[in-house]
Parts: C-alpha cells; sequence; structure tokens
C-alpha cells in the first residue's frame, strides 16, 4: 500500500515536496494543490464549480494529519482542505495535465493568476 512518508514545504520556491513510501518524489505548487482543492467552492447545481484564480503568490502554512482521512492543508487566503492519499496520487501523478488544463482555463476566461493586489512583505 502507498503512504506519504515525507513532506518537505519549501516557501522560497513556494513548493511542497510529497514522498511516498515507494520512493517517488512529487514537486507541487502551493498554486497548483490550492486551485485544486478538494474543497472548491460550489457554483450552481448542474454548473461546472468556479474557476479559483488569483492565487500565485498563495503560501501553504501548515500541514496536519486528520487521521485517517489524510492531511489539512491551510493556506495563507484562509483556506483550508483536508487532502486524503488517493487525492495526493492523483495530484502528483496528474500533475501535467491537470496544470495545462488549468491554464487553459484561466486563459479562456480571460482572469489571471496574479494577485489582485501588490502584497509586500515587511521585515
Amino acid at each position: 500500500m502507498t503512504e506519504i512518508t515525507d513532506f518537505v514545504l519549501d516557501p522560497s520556491t513556494r513548493t511542497l515536496m510529497v514522498t511516498f513510501n515507494n520512493t517517488e518524489t512529487f514537486n507541487l505548487s502551493f498554486e497548483f494543490l490550492r486551485v485544486l482543492s478538494p474543497n472548491a467552492p460550489k457554483g450552481k447545481p448542474g454548473a461546472a464549480p468556479p474557476l479559483v484564480t488569483h492565487k500565485k503568490q498563495v503560501e501553504l502554512i501548515t500541514i496536519e494529519a486528520v487521521g485517517k482521512h489524510g492531511y489539512r492543508l491551510l493556506f495563507d487566503d484562509q483556506h483550508w482542505a483536508i487532502y486524503s492519499l488517493d487525492l495526493f496520487k492523483e495530484l502528483a501523478q496528474n500533475h501535467d495535465v491537470l496544470w495545462q488544463h488549468y491554464l487553459d482555463e484561466i486563459k479562456n476566461s480571460g482572469h489571471s493568476r496574479e494577485a489582485m493586489i501588490d502584497i509586500t512583505q515587511v521585515n
């Protein structure tokens, strides 16, 4: 049975490295994880869910184990979701196709990945 053995957050590249017990390792961007969240906003019944936009600068704040359910990911835009092992495997194995589909949707919608306002960190 495949399991996750390690998470490594890299804020400098905004990526999460996920390592499975079969030694496969995948780098998933915070933006990718956020826009493909299992807690995506719900649209009208029968309609496609609304497109999640403006998340290029989103940060992944924390990861918490949630028993047998998976892992809760909390983002700096106050969004959180529980990602199951199966979802992590699907996102990792189908990353390129899912990401390109998202980029195509953004382009076709006229929306942007960029933040709606400039955010500057003050030290």
